[in-house]
C-alpha cells in the first residue's frame, strides 16, 4: 500500500454505525444470484453473504432474517447454516435509501482509494459531515462529488465516516466505502487499535518532554468546550516534545481514545495550550488569520478490512503550518526579534 506525507492532529472520533434497517417505503429490491465459490466452502452463510456482497456481517444477518435470502437447494435458511461449494442463492438486496445531499466540488487531499477504503488528507477549514450551520460544503459532499457510488452504504447522513477531524484541525481520515470495510474499522477504532499520530504547537514547554496524560474529559458547564472531570470519559495522551525555544514547543503525540478535543484539552492541562486555539487560550496571540489550531493529523495506521495487513499512511504538514514555523525558527536565530510567529 502506498503512503502520503505526514500529519498529526486532535479528533472527536464518533463511531458510525452502518446498522439501519430498510425502510418500509425503500424502492424494490434488487435480485442478486450468488453461486459459492470454494473459499466460502464449511463457512456460514451471513459470513459468504457478507463477503460477496461487501456489506456488514450484521446487515447481512439482517436480509436472512427477513427472507430476502433464496436457496436453489432445499435448506432451513438462517445465518449460521453452513455455506458448500457451488451452492445457488438468490439475494434480494434492497437498494440503498436516496441521500438528501447533493455532490459538490470540495477541495481535499486523497492518500489512497481502493475498492474499500478512501485515504483523506483534509484541509484545515473543511467540516467533516453536515451539521448546523455546515449544510454544504463538506467533506461528506465532496466525496459524493469525487466518487459517486461513495454514498451507497445504506444512507446514512456520514456515509462510510468512521471517525472525525474538527474542522480547525488538518489531516489523515479514513473512509468506508462499503459496509464490510466500515465494520471492521468501526471495530478497530473501538478497540483502539488504530494508531493515531499528530503533531502540535503549544505555547510553553511542558515540565516533562515525554510524558503520558491520563485524564478523563468531559463536557464543561458552558456546553461549549471540553474539561477534565472526574466524571468524565476515559481520556489518553502520549506525547513527546520536538523542539523548543523559549516561549513555545513542538511535539507530536499519539491518542489512544477519541475524545472530543482532547489533544487541546489535555495540553492545556498540562499549562501548554495548542497555538491558534482560541477556544481554550483566547488571550493568547495566534498566528492564522482564519479559524485553526497547529494541530495536523501525521500519520494514521490500521489494518486493511479486506486483506487483513497493517498499513500506514502520512500527510506532509501543510503550507500554513510551515510557515509558522519558519518565522519561529527565524525569530528564535535573532534575525528579526520583532517577529512573535
Amino acid at each position: 500500500m502506498p503512503t502520503s506525507s505526514p500529519t498529526w492532529e486532535d479528533n472527536d472520533l464518533e463511531y458510525i454505525s452502518d446498522f439501519t434497517e430498510a425502510r418500509a417505503d425503500a424502492p424494490a429490491s434488487v435480485p442478486y444470484v450468488m453461486t459459492a465459490p470454494s473459499e466460502y466452502d464449511g463457512h456460514r452463510l451471513d459470513y459468504a453473504i457478507s463477503r460477496e456482497l461487501g456489506i456488514s456481517r450484521n446487515h447481512a444477518q439482517f436480509i436472512i432474517k427477513n427472507g430476502l435470502v433464496t436457496p436453489e437447494r432445499e435448506v432451513r435458511i438462517k445465518p449460521s447454516v453452513k455455506v458448500a461449494q457451488g451452492d445457488i442463492y438468490t439475494i434480494n438486496l434492497p437498494p440503498p435509501e436516496t441521500l438528501e445531499l447533493e455532490p459538490e466540488d470540495v477541495p481535499f487531499g486523497v492518500v489512497h482509494s481502493d475498492d474499500d477504503i478512501i485515504v483523506v488528507d483534509k484541509p484545515a477549514g473543511l467540516v467533516a459531515h453536515p451539521a448546523p450551520g455546515h449544510y454544504h460544503g463538506t467533506l461528506v459532499h465532496g466525496l459524493l462529488y469525487r466518487f459517486p457510488k461513495f454514498g451507497e452504504i445504506k444512507g446514512v447522513i456520514r456515509p462510510g465516516i468512521v471517525h472525525r477531524l474538527d474542522a480547525t484541525t488538518s489531516g489523515l481520515m479514513v473512509v468506508a466505502r462499503n459496509g464490510l470495510a466500515m465494520e471492521k474499522l468501526y471495530a478497530q477504532f473501538k478497540s483502539r487499535t488504530v494508531k493515531k499520530t499528530y503533531i502540535f504547537l503549544c505555547h510553553g514547554i511542558p515540565k516533562d518532554r515525554h510524558a503520558r496524560i491520563d485524564a478523563p474529559i468531559g463536557r464543561a458547564s458552558d456546553g461549549k468546550k471540553m474539561t477534565l472531570r472526574e466524571d468524565g470519559r476515559n481520556a489518553v495522551t502520549d506525547y513527546e516534545i520536538l523542539w523548543d525555544d523559549s516561549e513555545f514547543s513542538l511535539g507530536k503525540c499519539v491518542i489512544h481514545t477519541g475524545r472530543t478535543h482532547q489533544i487541546r484539552v489535555h495540553m492545556k492541562s498540562v499549562g501548554c495550550p495548542l497555538v491558534g486555539d482560541v477556544l481554550y487560550a483566547p488571550s493568547r496571540e495566534t498566528p492564522f488569520e482564519d479559524s485553526r489550531v497547529f494541530l495536523h493529523s501525521w500519520k494514521l495506521s490500521f489494518i486493511h478490512p479486506r486483506t487483513g495487513e497493517r498499513v500506514c499512511f502520512r500527510s506532509f504538514i501543510p503550507q500554513d503550518l510551515k510557515s509558522c514555523l519558519v518565522a519561529l525558527r527565524t525569530r528564535s536565530r535573532g534575525t528579526d526579534p520583532r517577529l512573535r510567529f
